[in-house]
């Protein structure tokens, strides 16, 4: 039976990586004016939003390179945790029109980040 962990680890920072970093770039070019008006509707400082460059383009980059890839992935988890405060708490218990739940893309990121700050990068990683 073939049995590589490291390549397992591999095959989840470049999935969650390259997955969120599709957001990042929407950011890059789009701005991020949604999240400031999120945050100055819960009496927030708007400069925060600019937090979300590093929470979806230079924590997945990590991700994806296996550099400092815990902290890349525990970035990944608190940004995913203000989201979900921010935008879907609404949304928590809920269940999408096609029965999934609601959350289950900011769930994956959440989780799949979370279990990397336990697991690791694996050997397939650029060196530190």
């Amino acid at each position: 039976m073939l049995e590589n962990a490291d390549l397992g680890k591999l095959i989840i920072r470049l999935t969650l990586g390259g997955l969120l970093l599709f957001h990042g770039i929407a950011k890059l070019f789009h701005g991020v004016g949604f999240v400031e008006s999120q945050l100055a509707s819960h009496g927030l400082p708007t400069f925060l939003a600019y937090g979300v460059y590093i929470g979806e383009l230079l924590a997945p980059l990590m991700i994806i390179l296996g550099y400092q890839t815990r902290i890349g992935a525990l970035i990944v988890v608190i940004n995913m945790i203000v989201a979900i405060a921010l935008v879907h708490t609404h949304e928590l218990m809920s269940l999408s029109r096609s029965g999934g739940w609601a959350l289950e893309l900011q769930g994956f990121f959440l989780f799949i980040a979370l279990a990397l700050v336990f697991l690791g990068p694996g050997r397939y990683k650029l060196h530190s």
